[in-house]
């Protein structure tokens, strides 16, 4: 039982100890103790209003929790991305709901506008329980100013009580920032109880965090709930309510427009007037500022619940370990950005999209949807590339290449780890291997989902023509070092693949390719190169780079999972094993996890001690699977090393970056890339298991 006392100063929780919630525009970090750790507004990419994670002090949070000694527990409702956090104690239970609405698809609610609203659910569901609620904002990463008024909410209805709302204006020039968000409720008792229950009393009172650093007040509500009662927390961005008028009078303006439209035909005008018009409910309100009722917060909680549930069964996973693979999807799910398709690599301070990230598991569990929207994302990238056609390593989640790094040193960092960046100064890099993976993608996207038109296998053709004139190119790799460009042996192989990619999508589709010959020419020609120049035949093993072939680099093992060559090679296998050493005995791997390099052998630029690569066992888990099927020691050894690593999960199933030696989850919460790993680990494992027990 993990016991906490309110009472004593609270420290930096744990990365591992943390969910997340998010409604494919924006995501938030909640904390096992209930608090909101981490949250842009609106969008991944927004400053955060809350950042607690990375400033204990002075980050923002918005919290809910008892005033008495506690523990917890957290899960995901199932089949869904609805967390629920329960706080126990002898004297009672009370479970906090939280979840960023999102409409269904099917059904009465699937025309309704998605509400940037961040909800929190809170329900004494035994005894009694003295709760503290605190919501404590910091606008643009804590650097700018608000002020703090608790004034009447309007959005009750009125033949309701009045009752207050809380309401936070960030106006900062200096910045170019505005923003204002305010935080409303709605009291209720559950139905599963007696008469003779009043709904709990909310009283909002300001909190002075001036001390610890912040800008602005805060405010906080004590509560004293017991079984039966509920309150509904509602954090938004207020819509802007300027000229809002009956809808009586919308129609009337709508049809003087239209008899004006008919001696002058304004089509913009009338369009504009019937899409405001379409926004308004019946009573007069827009439907993006509904009335905020009980029934209105259930329904949004069902909704989108059900959204989830609906989403996720449509997978068609059969395979072993099912809950794990549903659970990486339902997560990948949240990282994607849905008006663009854009997929973030992680929520964690909004870092952008990475080209090609995704591969093909959305085509394999039965996603087609997100497949087909991410590669028009891609696509888009290819019709807007860099004047002499190269590609961004990475992109916003917009499609702009904007993306400065910035240094946030008023943040102390998580656990005190310096500097908090925003942005991103590897977006600029040279990174030839992502030409590879955006080849893989677009290959795996024509095997599986919509078919390539002839303008868009144009711009494929341009990229595999720019891609033979940077064979011979060296780049700073996949791991984005920041000293010196060498010909990093990964960045080789993702050239080749990029080319033969193209070679099979013009054999297979039978499409035009005046350059086949300069293609295949270039393909072979590198496959040998690597063969002479990365291979090191005295300790036998794939080297990191044509220059260091005597530094062992994790990245090599992704050559049999992208077919450069084959899993039973001798020489492939005699680097399999190199890499399972421990890092005394000259390997990578501690524990059945695997680190990227030996940071004291290779420099990178960056410096400083690292943990284990999830991303990098996982590889090494689908490698040994791959090399199983010739030796059955070796899957046996991916089974044991993919089930040992699925204990470093977090308690709700989610992957960080990495793992320290202590087991400690590090780096980046939620990490697309792992999960991303996961279901192609236990995919081809799974397969390959009951492959071998058929034969």
């Amino acid at each position: 039982m993990n016991l906490i006392n309110p009472r004593d100063e609270r420290d930096y929780i744990p990365i591992a100890d943390h969910a997340l919630i998010g409604n494919l525009r924006t995501a938030a970090l909640v904390s096992l103790d209930g608090s909101i750790e981490s949250y842009c507004v609106p969008n991944f990419d927004s400053p955060s209003i809350f950042a607690r994670i990375l400033d204990k002090n002075k980050g923002g949070h918005f919290s809910i929790n008892p005033t008495i000694p506690f523990s917890t527990k957290q899960n995901y409702l199932p089949s869904s991305n609805v967390l629920q956090t329960k706080f126990m104690n002898d004297s009672g239970v009370v479970s906090v709901t939280d979840f960023l609405p999102r409409p269904r698809k099917d059904g009465p609610s699937a025309n309704k506008p998605l509400l940037p609203w961040l909800i929190r659910r809170v329900e004494c569901i035994r005894g009694t329980l003295p709760m503290l609620v605190q919501c404590a904002p910091a606008f643009n990463y804590a650097r700018s100013s608000h002020t703090t008024t608790i004034i009447e909410d309007d959005s009750i209805p009125r033949h309701l009580p009045k009752q207050q709302k809380a309401l936070f204006v960030c106006d900062d020039e200096a910045a170019n920032f505005k923003m204002q968000v305010d935080l409303r409720y709605v009291t209720e008792t559950t139905n599963n109880i007696g008469e003779g229950i009043d709904p709990p009393e909310v009283k909002f009172e300001f909190l002075d965090l001036e001390r610890k650093g912040h800008k602005g007040l805060a405010v906080q509500a004590r509560l004293l709930l017991v079984e039966g009662q509920a309150v509904t927390f509602v954090l938004r961005t207020p819509p802007d309510l300027e000229g809002e008028v009956s809808v009586k009078e919308e129609k009337e303006k709508r049809e003087a427009e239209m008899d004006a439209a008919t001696k002058a035909v304004n089509v913009k005008a009338v369009a504009d007037r019937d899409a405001s018009l379409a926004r308004r409910s019946g009573n007069g309100r827009a439907l993006d500022n509904p009335f905020l009722t009980q029934e209105l917060v259930g329904s949004l909680l069902h909704n989108t619940n059900r959204y989830w549930y609906e989403w996720i069964s449509q997978s068609t996973y059969k395979g072993d370990w099912k809950e794990a693979v549903l659970r990486s999807a339902l997560a990948l799910k949240l990282l994607i950005y849905e008006p663009t398709g854009a997929v973030v690599a992680s929520p964690t301070f909004s870092l952008p999209e990475y080209i090609g990230g995704v591969r093909n598991w959305d085509y394999r569990l039965g996603f087609t949807e997100e497949a087909d929207s991410y590669m028009e994302f891609i696509f888009d990238r290819l019709r807007h590339k860099n004047p002499d056609g190269s590609l961004q390593i990475m992109y916003t989640i917009h499609g702009t290449n904007d993306l400065e790094e910035i240094e946030l040193d008023h943040l102390e960092g998580h656990k005190g780890s310096r500097p908090v960046r925003v942005g991103n100064g590897a977006a600029s890099h040279i990174q030839l291997d992502i030409y590879g993976e955006l080849m893989d993608c677009i290959y795996l996207g024509q095997k599986f989902g919509k078919p390539l038109g002839y303008d868009d296998w144009v711009l494929v053709r341009e990229l595999v023509d720019f891609v033979v004139e940077r064979c011979d190119d060296p780049d700073l790799s996949i791991w984005e070092v920041r000293d010196s460009m060498r010909n990093f042996t990964y960045s080789k192989v993702m050239l080749w693949v990029a080319l033969d990619r193209g070679l099979r999508l013009a054999d297979k589709r039978s499409l035009p390719c005046p350059n086949r010959l300069k293609w295949l020419e270039a393909r072979d020609k590198l496959y040998e190169e690597i063969m002479q120049k990365s291979w090191n035949s005295e300790q036998r093993f794939f080297g990191q780079s044509y220059e260091d072939t005597q530094v062992l680099d994790a990245a090599v093992l992704i050559m049999p999972l992208v077919f450069f060559m084959q899993p039973s090679d001798p020489r492939f296998v005699s680097t399999l094993k190199q890499i399972l050493k421990t890092p005394e005995k000259g390997g990578l791997t501690s524990n059945g996890l695997v680190y990227r390099y030996d940071v004291r052998k290779s420099e990178d630029g960056v410096g400083g001690e690292e943990g284990t690569f999830c991303l990098c066992t996982l590889w090494c888990v689908e490698a040994l699977t791959r090399a199983g099927k010739y030796d059955r020691n070796l899957l046996v050894k991916a089974v044991t090393m993919f089930e040992d690593f699925l204990l470093y999960l977090n308690h709700v199933g989610l992957c960080t970056e990495e793992i320290s030696d202590a087991g400690e989850a590090l780096g980046n919460a939620v990490q697309g890339f792992t999960h991303v790993t996961l279901i192609s680990a236990a995919y081809n494992l799974s397969r390959t298991l009951h492959g071998s027990k058929n034969h």
